[in-house]
């Protein structure tokens, strides 16, 4: 009868712990997860900027050693970040591929011009910037025309700006989310034990002795979740940046680094609070009171 007690109250220990390391392993991993958000916003929202394409629209009469010139100044210049010339002819053809039919036959000639697409760095893919480049680019007399979606950089623009302040807000809502559902975990631990933790005092133990074991215990279990959330965002990170290569998501290891160094010691430190908060709470408790 002893026995078969006690492999209950084991299974019931193991499937307590196996609770608290689950909670703190999934809430840290969603934190992590969080904290790789931040760290690449601006990576991303560069990205998609530098997706902004400038087409320099060029005259017929443009001569090859204009058209050159044009393009080493413009990828001489801070601003851009790579330049491409594309003929009429690869421009109806590109066409020809994007609509499954060929609309030279209907016509009989090329409308298309000769052009320079232009992608910029992403810190000048703003409307006054574009603008200044339109106006810089038209002052050549082979420069038929500057086209670039104005609204859709504004948008762009507006958005990364919200998008950023809301993702710092939603960071700090969950940080304290993360901790508070880590030290509940924590306190449903400890309280599962206050008995004995009473039982102890009252034999005259003292609140270190009694406080050490559990502190430790729960440190342990912090270690262990810490590492399956680490595991976890490690695959996380490997499949998004396998999927993504353009976004260039482990260019900055030091930082990635200390994300997972961080999230390994808020593992350790949160538990360890809590639960030296939840066995004082309980040390400080009269017996009665224990029932409540």
């Amino acid at each position: 009868m002893s026995s078969s007690f006690d492999k209950h109250q084991k299974r019931r220990l193991i499937s307590s712990y196996f609770s608290v390391v689950l909670s703190i392993a999934l809430v840290l991993f969603l934190l992590g997860l969080l904290g790789l958000l931040v760290l690449n916003a601006k990576k991303v929202s560069d990205h998609f900027k530098e997706q902004v394409v400038v087409t320099i629209y060029l005259k017929e009469a443009a001569k090859e050693v204009e058209i050159k010139q044009l393009e080493k100044s413009l990828a001489m210049s801070d601003y851009v970040k790579t330049t491409e010339y594309v003929s009429k002819e690869q421009a109806a053809e590109s066409m020809k591929a994007e609509n499954g039919e060929d609309f030279m036959e209907f016509l009989g000639y090329n409308p298309l011009q000769n052009s320079i697409d232009v992608h910029l760095k992403a810190d000048f893919v703003t409307s006054e910037h574009l603008e200044s480049i339109k106006d810089e680019a038209l002052s050549k007399n082979f420069v038929d025309e500057v086209r670039y979606d104005n609204d859709l950089v504004t948008l762009m623009n507006n958005n990364v700006k919200k998008i950023s302040f809301w993702v710092l807000v939603i960071s700090g809502i969950f940080t304290v989310i993360a901790v508070l559902l880590i030290n509940s975990s924590i306190r449903l631990s400890v309280y599962s034990k206050r008995f004995t933790i009473k039982t102890m005092q009252m034999v005259g133990a003292t609140k270190h002795f009694i406080r050490k074991p559990f502190v430790w215990k729960s440190v342990r279990l912090g270690v262990i979740g810490a590492i399956v959330a680490l595991i976890g965002m490690a695959v996380v990170l490997y499949y998004l940046n396998q999927t993504f290569p353009e976004l260039n998501l482990l260019q900055s290891p030091i930082l990635i680094a200390i994300l997972f160094i961080t999230v390994f010691i808020l593992g350790i430190v949160i538990t360890w609070i809590s639960t030296f908060i939840a066995t004082q709470r309980f040390l400080n408790l009269k017996t009665d009171q224990l029932y409540y």
